[in-house]
Parts: structure tokens; C-alpha cells; sequence
């Protein structure tokens, strides 16, 4: 039998890296005017290195994210039954997508093609029922893995799920043993990305969908024993070596010459695919393995965070498009106007969340917060 986790434990270190991962993502997208790519709005001037950065970040952020999530399900699973679950997860996620997907998108496209609206209440008019979730493809993704975590669980709980549970205690004792269903996610991405190259946000597009969801069934399983759990913090080191090694291999395909000679375009994308894929997943057990071992309590200023952060994920992408817009024209530096737009997006995110969202049932309850009893 495994050992199982406690149900009545507060997790820390699930607290802290949701935490800082979605800040990641917020600051990510205060960057993106600046790097380069084709975004809703850009910068005259970019910086290549920047970019070079951002496109390692991206490995490790969202992945990890998934995995986070997936631990939460298993455990409010252990705690609720399966219909208050999926009751709760339609109240917090289902209502904040469609909000969100109807009043906090739209300007986005507005500013990206202003010269194609008259003014911003009549992009209001044409898109708010075009139910396009840009940056809300995250909290999609979440609604579709909250429904798939109750088979997933209850397959945990069968002779088949039993054995695979197992057989992950089993390897996770040895150092390199959770490192090794790196080569799982490989062949799997790899196959997935052959069949299905695209590169879109949609659930539809199994390449990414069954990629984070194998980050997810990563959180349950490894939350659900306690002999997993302790031993992603005891080979933590070994973990942070692998990321090492991965954050090279990652960075010479990178910078590497031009190999279209030598290996054809399909080889090329499955080599880069490869290398994401090592320094995702051992970034995921390093960052894991070190809040587990370091973080043993949630302050009492996290808490409230923690229950912003939601609402702060669905309006920042926004913020940040309605000032960036702005601040892209300004005669100043790339570092200047980064700065300028940091500050001024995480103070307008934070001052909505705390005094428009947060005291009001009505506004909890669209952004995806607990309802306040009558008596607080």
C-alpha cells in the first residue's frame, strides 16, 4: 500500500509556486512588446536577448502550473464529493472563462486593430459574443482536466491505477527514477507533435492539450503519496543537475548553426521538441523538490494572494495590452518603457482585485471567488 499524503495538510509549497509562476506569466506578457515576436502590441525597437530568455521560461512555467492543479484536484477530491467538486469547479472556473471571454478580451483585439473600430463600445459590440479566449486558454484547459480528474481518480483507485501508483514509489527511490518518465513525455510529444503540429491554444489541438495533461495526472499521482512526495525533495539536487544539463543541451540546439542540410525541417522541430521537453520536466521536479524541502508555511499575506492571484490571471493580459498601447509610443528606452509598464500594469491588476473584485459577492462570484457569508 502507499503512503498517503494527509488530507488535513496545508501545502505550502503549492501555495508559493502558484504564486510565483503566475507572476511569471504576468510578467512574461510585460515583456512581450519588447521581444520581438508578433504580439497584440509592439515596440518599435526589441531586444533579441530578451527574447532568447523568455523562449527558456516558457519551458517551465505553465507546465508546472498544470501539475499544481493537478495536485489540487486529487485533493479536494479526497475532501469532497465528486458532485460538490464538479459544482465548484463550474462556479470558479466555467463562469470566470465566460466572463471574461465576453468583458475582459475584447479590448484586446480593439487595441491590436484600433483602426478597424470606431471606438471601443463598438468592439464591445462585435466581439463580446465571439467567446475568443486568448490568454483565457489556461482556464479552459482547467475546465476540461477538472472534468477529466474524477475518471482519472477513480482509475487510481482500480487494480490498474494501483499498480501504476506503485510502480512510481518504486522508482522514485532511485535518483534518476522520476527523471526517467522524461522519455515517456518525449516519445509521447514527439509522436503528438508528428501527427499534430499545430502550434494553436485550442483544446482541440492534442500536441498541447495531452502535453499539459500529462503534467496534470503528474500531480495527482504524486501528490497521493506521501513516499513520492518526500522523495521529489530528497533527490532535489540530483533534479537541479538534470535541469542544468538540460538548460545546455537546451541552449546549444538553440544557438546551433543552420543544420537544414544535414536533418530535414520535421527532424529539426522533433530535436527542439526533445530539448523543451528535458528542461520542462526537470524543471517541474527541481522547483517541486525544492519548495517541498524549503517551504513549510503559508503567511497570512499569501493567502489573500493566493485568492487574488485568479482574478489578477484574467485581467492582466488586458491591463497590459490598454497600457502598453500607450506606452510603445513614448520616445524612451526598452528598459524604461518595461519598467513603466510593469509597475503601472501590476498596481492597476492589483488595485481592481482588491477594491473592485474583492468586497463584493457579485464580483467574487463572476472572477471566481468564494462567496462571503452574510456574517463577515
Amino acid at each position: 500500500m502507499d503512503e498517503v499524503l494527509p488530507q488535513n495538510r496545508r501545502y505550502s509549497e503549492l501555495d508559493w509556486l502558484r504564486v510565483v509562476l503566475i507572476f511569471a506569466v504576468f510578467l512574461h506578457h510585460v515583456l512581450m512588446p519588447f521581444n520581438g515576436d508578433d504580439w497584440h502590441v509592439m515596440n518599435n525597437e526589441s531586444s533579441k536577448v530578451l527574447d532568447d530568455i523568455m523562449v527558456y521560461f516558457e519551458q517551465l512555467r505553465l507546465q508546472t502550473l498544470f501539475f499544481i492543479a493537478g495536485a489540487a484536484s486529487f485533493l479536494l477530491l479526497q475532501k469532497m464529493p465528486v458532485r460538490q467538486f464538479l459544482s465548484s469547479k463550474f462556479h470558479r472556473l466555467f463562469i470566470p472563462l465566460l466572463v471574461g471571454m465576453i468583458l475582459i478580451v475584447p479590448p484586446q483585439h480593439y487595441y491590436e486593430n484600433i483602426t478597424e473600430y470606431s471606438s471601443l463600445a463598438s468592439a464591445y459590440g462585435e466581439l463580446m459574443l465571439s467567446f475568443d479566449s486568448n490568454h483565457l486558454w489556461f482556464i479552459e484547459f482547467l475546465v476540461i482536466f477538472m472534468l477529466l480528474a474524477v475518471p482519472l481518480r477513480y482509475l487510481l483507485t482500480r487494480q490498474t491505477g494501483i499498480k501504476l501508483q506503485q510502480w512510481l514509489e518504486r522508482i522514485s527511490r532511485h535518483r534518476f527514477g522520476l527523471l526517467s518518465l522524461v522519455l515517456v513525455l518525449i516519445v509521447l510529444r514527439g509522436a503528438l507533435k508528428y501527427v499534430a503540429p499545430s502550434d494553436s491554444h485550442h483544446i482541440e489541438n492534442l500536441s498541447l492539450s495531452v502535453f499539459y495533461l500529462f503534467f496534470f495526472f503528474a500531480g495527482m499521482c504524486f501528490v497521493k503519496s506521501e513516499l513520492i512526495w518526500r522523495a521529489l525533495a530528497e533527490h532535489r539536487y540530483t533534479y537541479l543537475a538534470s535541469l542544468f544539463v538540460s538548460s545546455i543541451l537546451f541552449y546549444g540546439y538553440y544557438y546551433s548553426p543552420d543544420l537544414s542540410p544535414y536533418l530535414s525541417l520535421t527532424t529539426r522541430w522533433q530535436l527542439w521538441w526533445l530539448v523543451c521537453t528535458l528542461v520542462s520536466w526537470s524543471g517541474l521536479l527541481t522547483m517541486a523538490g525544492f519548495a517541498i524541502a524549503h517551504i513549510k508555511n503559508t503567511p497570512t499575506w499569501l493567502h489573500q494572494t493566493n485568492e487574488l492571484i485568479y482574478p489578477f490571471y484574467i485581467l492582466h493580459q488586458t491591463v497590459i495590452v490598454m497600457l502598453a498601447f500607450y506606452i510603445v509610443q513614448w520616445q524612451a528606452s526598452i528598459a524604461i518603457k518595461s519598467v513603466s509598464l510593469l509597475l503601472s500594469a501590476f498596481i492597476v491588476c492589483a488595485l481592481l482585485c482588491y477594491w473592485l473584485i474583492r468586497p463584493f459577492n457579485v464580483t467574487r462570484y463572476l472572477f471566481g471567488l468564494k462567496i462571503m457569508s452574510k456574517s463577515k
